[in-house]
Formats: C-alpha cells, sequence, structure tokens
C-alpha cells in the first residue's frame, strides 16, 4: 500500500503533521496538562460514538473533586471510565516494548468495569444497523466465531503490531490497518469501539511518533461517522482497503493539526492569564496559574495544593481575589461552589 501514490502522498503530509504536533505537545509548561483537557475530550467523544452523552458540565464537575466523580452520572462515569482506561494503559506501556494481549484485556476491563475476557466461541455477537438509520437492527456484520478463533485472530493481530521486522510498514500506516483488524474481529462482547480506538493512541506512542496519548482522533470520527462505517463495511464486503486507509490518514492529519491549534491557544492564553493574574494578585504564580489550567472547574483545593496552604478561611479569600480578577467565575450547586475556568472552557469546546 506505501507504493500507491496516492497513500504514499498522504502518509507524508500525516506525517510531517505528526510530528510537528507531537513536539507542540512539549510547549506546554506540564505536558500532562492534557490528561484533563484533550484526553479529556477524546474521552467524552469515543463515548459519544457508542450513544454514551454526558454534558461537559456533569463532566468537569466530576473531575474537579474525587467525591464527586464517585456520585456521577452513569454516562459520566462511562467517559472517566475511558479516560482511566487510556492512562493506566499508557503508564504500563512505559514498563513494556509490546502491546499485549494482557494490556488489551485490561483495556476492555476497565473500560466495561468487568472480569471477563475474549468474546467466548458460543456468543452469537453480532453488529446491526443503528438505531438513527435505514433498516434499524438489521444485521450488518457477524464477527469470527468458533473455538480458539478469536484467540488467534487476536494473536496474529499483536504480531503484525509488535514485530516489525516480520512486518515492516510505516507504524502510521498499519495503525490503520491494525484498526479495522480490530473491529472486524471484534473480540469482546462489547466496548470494542472505545478499546480499539484507545489501542490507536498506544500504538503510536509505543512507536514515538506520540509522547503521551493525547491525539483527539474520535472528534473526527463523529464528525465523519458515517464515513467511518462505511469505510470499514468496504474493507470487509469488497476489499476496499485504499478509502480506508486514507480516511484514516485524513484523520490522524485533520487531529493533529486541530490539537495543534488547541495548544496553542491555550499556550497563549496561559501567558496572558498569568500576566494579568501577576499584575492584579501578589500571591499570584506560575503554579497557580498552571493548576486553574489543569481542569476547567477548581475547588478550594486546586489553589491549597498550588500555594501550600489548608486554611479555608485563606483559600476562600484567595478564591474571591481571583473572581474579582475576573480569572475564575464561581458556580454554586447546592452547599457547593465550583470556580470555572472559563477561557480554558471556551477553547475546549469550540
Amino acid at each position: 500500500m506505501e507504493s500507491d501514490p496516492e497513500i504514499l502522498k498522504k502518509l507524508i503530509t500525516t506525517s510531517r503533521v505528526l510530528a510537528t504536533f507531537g513536539a507542540n505537545v512539549q510547549r506546554l509548561p506540564n505536558p500532562s496538562m492534557l490528561v484533563n483537557t484533550i484526553a479529556l475530550q477524546e474521552a467524552k467523544t469515543s463515548t459519544a460514538i457508542e450513544n454514551i452523552f454526558t454534558t461537559e458540565d456533569e463532566l468537569y464537575k466530576a473531575i474537579s473533586d474525587t467525591a464527586r466523580e464517585e456520585r456521577a452520572n452513569p454516562a459520566t462515569k462511562e467517559v472517566l471510565k475511558y479516560r482511566e482506561a487510556l492512562w493506566e494503559a499508557y503508564r504500563q506501556l512505559q514498563n513494556d516494548d509490546s502491546i499485549s494481549m494482557n494490556l488489551v484485556v485490561q483495556i476492555f476491563q476497565q473500560i466495561k468495569e468487568t472480569t471477563a475476557g475474549l468474546r467466548p466461541p458460543q456468543a452469537q455477537v453480532v453488529i446491526r444497523q443503528g438505531q438513527s438509520e435505514f433498516r434499524t437492527g438489521e444485521i450488518i456484520y457477524t464477527p469470527p466465531r468458533g473455538e480458539g478463533m478469536v484467540e488467534n485472530l487476536m494473536s496474529n493481530l499483536l504480531d503484525y503490531l509488535n514485530d516489525d521486522n516480520r512486518y515492516p510498514a510505516d507504524p502510521i500506516l498499519k495503525m490503520c490497518i491494525a484498526h479495522y483488524q480490530f473491529e472486524a474481529i471484534h473480540p469482546f462482547q462489547d466496548g470494542n469501539g472505545r478499546t480499539g480506538r484507545i489501542l490507536n493512541l498506544l500504538y503510536l506512542v509505543q512507536k514515538g511518533l506520540l509522547s503521551q496519548p493525547v491525539l483527539y482522533l474520535s472528534k473526527y470520527i463523529i464528525v465523519n461517522k458515517t464515513d467511518y462505517y462505511y469505510n470499514l463495511a468496504g474493507v470487509t464486503q469488497r476489499g476496499a482497503w485504499k478509502p480506508w486507509i486514507l480516511y484514516m490518514l485524513d484523520a490522524v492529519e485533520v487531529t493533529a493539526k486541530l490539537s495543534n491549534e488547541l495548544i496553542n491557544e491555550i499556550v497563549a492564553q496561559m501567558k496572558a492569564t498569568l500576566e494579568h493574574g501577576k499584575k492584579h494578585i501578589k500571591w499570584y504564580t506560575k503554579e497557580v496559574n498552571e493548576a486553574l489550567f489543569h481542569q476547567p472547574y477548581s475547588r478550594l483545593k486546586t489553589i491549597g495544593d498550588a500555594v501550600k496552604k489548608t486554611s479555608r478561611t485563606t483559600l476562600t479569600k484567595y478564591m474571591d481575589e481571583l473572581v474579582q480578577a475576573k480569572i475564575l467565575t464561581p458556580k454554586k450547586e447546592g452547599t457547593e461552589v465550583f470556580y470555572l475556568n472559563d477561557d480554558l472552557i471556551r477553547i475546549l469546546q469550540r
């Protein structure tokens, strides 16, 4: 496929944009800030692809407070489980040089909060038309089944990803091919889409194309959802690999460009807010500024950790100063008060 002129041209431009994004991530004072920005958006959109919807408000409130996270609504919990599965798998990948079956199963189990493993041979799993589509409920694909079938196919897929001597190809191209293969194998009873999208990011990290799994691929997929499923079916039904490869390469390229813009906007806003904060608040520091951009909603503890203070009276006074300086906006819900970084929220929701 790399010899196809159209694919080769697209692969070159995609690789360049992805490399630029990988370097741009390092411009952030603390790249792990993207855990609660781009990665959170990826989690929200990936679950939305599976028709699991939550609001930004519920999500931001949940991540601002551990106790709140525990009592979040089911849809919000689904998003948070995706995010945690992504980052736990990323941490494990730092200690391993390959994507293993155990890692894939662990991702699935964390997403679905289950102890189940690969789909058993007797499971009559089929893929049906979505509720909003023509011929709702019609079976459009039956994944392979049979004794040892899923295990053998997954073993082959992981060999393809991990063994570059036997299967030499550009890693972005291999990711495109492997994503189709994973979706076609459909190794789990449920949660395959989300698990597969996490594997995409982990593979790019493993191959050194990303320093962290923060490429917001799910947004492109949900905006172009019809084309995504059409091109998947094209490979299955007609062996039409080229349209699928071009679709996925475009997904990576467009997403990397948008993510670059997002980082540029966050960095610019952080700089402007830091200058503004130092001008109006004597205790405002770079550490406080970074804490306020770590996630969209803050609590007293957010500032407390940054300034190393625990007095509720002092922290409330600090929050009042941040509100007066128009750096944060208070939002009361019952007895709780959340402090919103409207500038960060504006950037994330564009």
